[in-house]
């Protein structure tokens, strides 16, 4: 059973490069491996089928496992330790077949099943499915891909939604502005926010001199993080930032303004 709330989110972390010959003549890459779907969502108890395709000109053999997952402050995905996350659903998940051979242009099915132990706080908990190739050398270069499939578990219950401000802070590379809001979800579910979701609105003298969107993120529940906008700083200086914030599964329109130096 799917959810329909989170976008497609998949991770494909590359440990060593092949030669970069093939793509610069325009071949196929010996090595190339897309999910479908990259993103697994189930409601309690259930399982789906992530159909993986080898479209690169080697025959290429995978081991399927499970791992922790979390987002750092920016949104960055990264590996943890299954006991290093509270709400990881990595021990919830079985995965068959163990290891997948996939010939030049194959196709074959990874089944991810998930049971929910007793007593499950509600809301969302996420895990890996990794799917890594086995070490190959070519051409004098070892070549290693390794494809994550996020996969959030839903258990039941009563769904939180409470996201919060924090304060505003601005990073000068000469005229290039970073500003980054700080964020924190106090809810049980992730929260998405779109690009057209967030935005600031930088005023001086009582004119707004831009207006700017954040980079689209996803906030995973009782976790913190932040948005970030770039303003490239035609007028540097003091101003003021009007900050509007709303999550793609809330209605909620958050509010802050601050006093900045650009």
């Amino acid at each position: 059973m799917r959810l329909g709330v989170a976008r497609a989110t998949s991770i494909v972390l590359l440990l060593a490069l092949a030669s970069a010959s093939a793509g610069a003549s325009g071949a196929r890459p010996s090595v190339a491996l897309t999910a479908s779907p990259a993103h697994v969502e189930l409601a309690g108890s259930g399982r789906e089928t992530v159909r993986i395709t080898n479209s690169g000109v080697d025959r290429v053999v995978l081991d399927v496992r499970r791992a922790g997952f979390a987002l750092d402050v920016r949104g960055r995905p990264k590996i943890v330790a299954q006991r290093r996350s509270a709400r990881s659903a990595a021990g919830w998940l079985s995965v068959r077949p163990h290891a997948l051979a996939l010939g030049p242009g194959a196709t074959g099915g990874v089944t991810i099943a998930s049971r929910l132990p007793s007593r499950a706080e509600p809301g969302d908990h996420d895990a890996l499915v990794l799917l890594t190739t086995h070490r190959r050398v070519k051409g004098g270069v070892a070549v290693r891909m390794r494809m994550g499939i996020v996969v959030v578990v839903r258990a039941p219950g009563i769904v939180v939604r409470r996201v919060e401000l924090d304060g505003l802070r601005v990073t000068r590379n000469g005229r290039l502005r970073l500003l980054e809001l700080g964020i924190a979800n106090r809810g049980n579910v992730t929260e998405s926010i779109a690009r057209e979701n967030g935005t600031l609105s930088l005023f001086r003298d009582g004119r707004r001199i831009a207006k700017l969107r954040a980079e689209p993120r996803e906030l995973r529940p009782q976790t913190r993080g932040v948005l970030q906008f770039l303003y490239r700083a035609a007028e540097p200086g003091p101003a003021t930032a009007h900050v509007e914030v709303a999550s793609d599964g809330s209605g909620r329109l958050l509010r802050r303004t601050f006093r900045v130096r650009l």
